[in-house]
């Protein structure tokens, strides 16, 4: 997608020319970009290449999604659906998205600090809290392995995360993470022994979603909406996103950390008891939303009876474009395993 920053967004450089665009409203990441492209590798809302587009979506009543890497609190049944067990009715809750963020800048850094107040529909409580998320440039992972291809362009950033209650709660939240990326691609989630994919919604093709001795691939490419979740003790903290993009390729990373003896409380919809979902990945393609992959995590949980109330969260994000070949290289490097070709809408 080529496409300058918005004009609403700050702009991180770093010292090798990557920019990385910050939004205010909504508190996200909205652009990645290589040192002299204007190629995004995240996804955004059609209505933000203009900046009339952009004034219509945030002034409308439907929900501000314009795209590229969000936190968003779990678990989704407390916080999205309003009268669940019902689940007829989903709504982001505006306190959340697009909440009242502040954007501070710093020399080579973005700062994004809220307060708000959630009501969980399970409880019926208002959970104060405090979010605080910092973005900065990410050093190129595979800069020291021998035998890269040179021409491959890269871009990254360093997110921290802090969740903070601002008051005790009864109910136990948890940061969940988003990054939303462009449709048609494949995902490739590294995992530990046993690993079985959870579909959460949605009707999956067999060819569409494996799990593979050590990996689960799931190519994103039906229309509709669905979705899937890997559970935290098969999970090894790092996930992919490959897709064509024109006459080259491109790879998204995440690097996250796992505690699979944390608090995981993102639960599917149709069985609220069952815990322990680190990783979740989500196909959207529709008129309403648009078109896209989001490749997600959770954090484990504050408050309730986790005798915790604050907790931090680092990730980092490399993003690389290239030939095919240079590509999965890198995938193999990074994932243990290379995007199919054939798998690409």
């Amino acid at each position: 997608m080529s496409a300058p920053i918005p004009a609403c967004c700050q702009t991180v450089i770093g010292a090798d020319g990557v920019r990385i665009a910050v939004l205010e409203h909504g508190g996200r990441v909205l652009g990645l970009y290589a040192p002299g492209s204007d190629r995004n590798f995240l996804w955004t809302h059609r209505a933000m290449a203009s900046e009339a587009g952009a004034v219509e979506l945030f002034g409308s009543d439907q929900w501000h999604n314009s795209g590229g890497d969000r936190t968003w609190i779990a678990p989704e049944v407390d916080f999205f659906l309003p009268r669940f067990p019902d689940t007829s009715i989903y709504v982001q809750q505006r306190e959340l998205d697009p909440g009242r963020y502040k954007l501070t800048m710093e020399r080579s850094a973005a700062v994004l600090q809220a307060r708000m107040s959630l009501r969980s529909s399970r409880t019926g409580e208002d959970v104060q809290l405090r979010i605080a998320r910092r973005v900065a440039p990410a050093t190129q992972p595979l800069r020291h392995e021998r035998g890269v291809d040179a021409g491959v362009a890269y871009a990254g950033y360093t997110l921290i995360t802090s969740l903070e209650l601002v008051s005790p709660s009864r109910t136990a939240v948890g940061l969940w993470q988003l990054l939303q990326l462009p449709h048609g691609g494949e995902m490739l989630i590294p995992t530990y022994a046993g690993a079985r994919p959870l579909v959460y919604f949605g009707s999956i093709a067999d060819r569409d979603l494996s799990a593979e001795q050590g990996l689960v691939r799931y190519a994103m490419r039906s229309p509709g909406e669905h979705k899937i979740g890997i559970r935290a003790v098969s999970t090894t903290g790092r996930v992919g996103y490959a897709w064509r993009d024109g006459g080259q390729w491109s790879l998204v990373v995440r690097d996250f950390g796992v505690d699979p003896s944390g608090q995981y409380v993102d639960v599917p919809w149709s069985d609220p008891a069952d815990l322990g979902y680190a990783v979740q990945a989500c196909n959207v393609s529709n008129a309403a939303l648009g078109s896209f992959s989001e490749l997600e995590y959770h954090v484990p949980a504050i408050g309730g009876d986790t005798g915790r109330i604050q907790c931090e969260d680092v990730s980092q994000v490399w993003a690389f474009r290239g030939t095919h070949i240079a590509i999965a290289d890198v995938s193999r490097r990074l994932l243990g395993a290379a995007p199919r070709e054939e798998e690409q809408a």
